[in-house]
C-alpha cells in the first residue's frame, strides 16, 4: 500500500485498454438455445436461454439442474449475478456465500465453512434474503443444507453437494438446485460482456476485480490496520457486483449494509446504514467501499456518522482534496484504488 507521500498528485487517470483488448470491427456471435421458457422478465414476454458453445468459458451456461422447478428468466439473471460475485472470491481460499435479490447482492460473507459463510451472509439482510438466490464457491454439506432449509430460497448454486445435503434438499421439491463448474479465472475473464440496446449492441471486456493491497494509495493521516485492509479489499470486491451507485459497509469479511442502484450516492449511503439498522447490525468499526468517487463530502459524513472507520474508493474527483480533508477531520483512514467498478 502506498501513502500520499509516495504520490503528490492524487488525480486518478483512467487506464486505457491495451491493444490486445481491441474489439473487432465486425462481430459474429453464435449461441445455442438451451432452454425455452414459459415467459420472460414479465408474463407477457416470450423468452429462451441460449448458451455459448465454448465449455472452457465456464459459467452459468454449463449448469446441471439436480432438482426443482423449471428455471425462470429472472432466476437465471439473478443466478448469474450471484455466481459472478461468489466466483470472484475463489482466489481468497475461503468458503464464500452470496445471497442475491433482484440482481443485487444483499448478503456476502467469507468464513471457515459453507455454513459459517451462509449464516453471516444471511445476517446482513434477512428480509431481502427471503426468496433469494444463494451461491457458494465450495461444496455444500449437511449442516449448511439444514440451515438453508429453514428459509425460503428460489435457487442454490454450488460446485458440489454431499449426499447428505442432497437428501436434506430433496424434501423441498420446488427448490432449484444447480451444480455449476467453477471454471478458471482465464475462462471467466475472456469472452465479451454484451448489452442489448435499441438497434444495436454494446460490447466490452469483462470487469474483473484483481486489486491487491500493494496497489492501494493511502491518502489520509491515518492508515488502515491489517484487519481494516483485509475488510477494505473484501468490501471493494463486493462493491464490484452491486448496482451503481454502490455503497457497501463490511466488517470481519461480512457485509453489514448494502446500498444499491440509487440515483444519488448519498442516498445509497443512507440506505445502507438504514438497512443495517433494520437487520440489528451495528456499523461501529466497519469499513466502507464506494464503487466510484464521492462527489461531495456529504456521503463521507453519512458513513462516518454511521460508525465507519475506513473507506475505499477510486478517487479522481475534482474535490479529492476536500474529501481527504473531510476524512482527516472525521478520523477516517481512506485509500484510493485508481479504478472504478460501475455496474449498470
Amino acid at each position: 500500500m502506498r501513502t500520499s507521500a509516495d504520490n503528490a498528485d492524487n488525480t486518478v487517470e483512467a487506464p486505457s485498454p491495451s491493444e490486445s483488448q481491441a474489439l473487432p470491427r465486425i462481430l459474429s456471435l453464435q449461441f445455442k438455445q438451451q432452454q425455452a421458457m414459459r415467459y420472460g422478465e414479465n408474463p407477457h414476454q416470450s423468452a429462451a436461454f441460449y448458451s455459448q458453445p465454448h465449455a472452457a468459458l465456464g459459467g452459468l451456461g454449463y449448469y446441471q439442474q439436480l432438482q426443482g422447478k423449471e428455471l425462470s428468466f429472472n432466476n437465471l439473471a439473478d443466478a448469474d449475478a450471484a455466481w459472478l460475485c461468489v466466483r470472484s472470491f475463489d482466489a481468497l481460499g475461503s468458503p464464500a456465500c452470496v445471497i442475491v435479490k433482484h440482481a443485487n447482492p444483499c448478503g456476502v460473507a467469507l468464513a471457515g465453512s459453507a455454513l459459517g459463510a451462509y449464516e453471516k451472509a444471511f445476517q446482513t439482510d434477512p428480509t431481502s434474503a427471503f426468496g433469494g438466490i444463494l451461491a457458494f464457491n465450495t461444496e455444500i454439506d449437511e449442516d449448511c443444507a439444514l440451515a438453508i432449509s429453514q428459509q425460503f430460497a428460489e435457487v442454490i448454486l454450488a460446485p458440489g453437494y454431499t449426499d447428505k445435503a442432497l437428501n436434506v434438499f430433496a424434501k423441498k421439491t420446488n427448490l432449484r438446485l444447480l451444480k455449476i463448474p467453477m471454471g478458471t479465472e482465464a475462462g471467466l475473464t475472456q469472452g465479451l460482456d454484451l448489452k442489448r440496446v435499441t438497434g444495436g449492441l454494446l460490447v466490452q471486456t469483462p470487469d474483473w476485480n484483481r486489486l491487491k493491497a500493494e496497489e492501494l494509495q493511502c491518502v489520509t493521516q491515518k492508515t488502515p490496520s491489517e484487519q481494516q485492509l483485509k475488510d477494505l479489499l473484501f468490501a471493494w470486491k463486493v462493491a464490484t457486483w452491486v448496482k451503481s451507485n454502490a455503497i457497501v459497509f463490511c466488517k470481519d469479511s461480512m457485509t453489514m449494509g448494502v446500498g444499491a442502484g440509487q440515483m444519488s450516492r448519498l442516498d445509497s449511503a443512507r440506505i445502507a446504514s438504514i438497512k443495517a439498522g433494520h437487520a440489528g447490525l451495528s456499523l461501529q468499526g466497519t469499513v466502507v467501499a464506494s464503487d466510484a468517487f464521492f462527489p461531495f463530502r456529504d456521503g463521507l459524513d453519512v458513513v462516518a456518522d454511521a460508525g465507519a472507520t475506513a473507506v475505499i474508493q477510486p478517487g479522481g474527483s475534482v474535490r479529492d482534496d476536500e474529501l481527504i480533508a473531510a476524512a482527516n477531520e472525521r478520523g477516517l483512514a481512506m485509500v484510493f484504488t485508481g479504478v472504478r467498478h460501475f455496474r449498470h
